[in-house]
């Protein structure tokens, strides 16, 4: 089957989510993205307008695919809503753990670094941080409702206190190469709420 032009531009951005997870956005060239994806190096401006079009871009991407598999994890049938959230926080012990603690979330590793760096990929993080505080609001209201878990504060509040709480965890564990922080994050969560 011939590749179509979708076909390359998803290449080009899941071979930069890939490499970038790992060195970050300003330390990997378009080139060697590129070569990665076995895509001649002439065609990216085919594909998008600049660097930051791209880097916005490759952020919609991976937030559309992480969303996706949030929804399913919050949708896991048979289990309490308190279970789905600790299923889906467990999943994220295991990927922010892997390869001494370098993860897999590119809102972990290229947050800081783009924030200043380009608008269009600021809001990008900003709309996906979001969506991930939305879905964990609706969530814990859903918990709340079928008694599973309580919370303190308002629902709002907890989801957003519990992301900012692992995103940091994430962060310190990258920084001390040790799932300590995460181990934290998960009893704090639990401790939140009421499990």
């Amino acid at each position: 089957m011939p590749v179509t032009q979708g076909d390359t531009r998803r290449s080009i951005l899941d071979t930069a989510q890939r490499i970038m997870s790992r060195k970050g956005f300003a330390a990997v060239g378009i080139n060697e993205v590129l070569s990665a994806a076995g895509v001649p190096k002439g065609s990216f401006y085919h594909y998008f307008n600049s660097k930051d079009a791209f880097g916005e871009a490759m952020m919609q991407s991976y937030f559309t695919d992480y969303l996706a598999d949030m929804d399913r994890v919050l949708a896991e049938p048979g289990a309490t809503s308190a279970q789905r959230l600790l299923n889906y926080w467990q999943s994220w012990r295991d990927t922010q753990s892997v390869d001494e603690c370098q993860g897999k979330c590119l809102a972990v590793k290229l947050g800081a670094e783009v924030a200043d760096l380009s608008e269009s990929m600021r809001l990008a993080l900003k709309d996906g941080t979001t969506a991930i505080v939305d879905r964990l609001e609706r969530a814990i209201a859903a918990g709340v409702e079928d008694g599973s878990l309580s919370v303190d504060d308002g629902v709002r509040t907890t989801a957003q206190v519990l992301y900012d709480m692992w995103l940091g965890a994430s962060v310190m564990a990258k920084i001390h190469r040790d799932i300590a922080a995460l181990d934290s994050a998960m009893a704090a969560t639990r401790r939140l709420l009421h499990l």
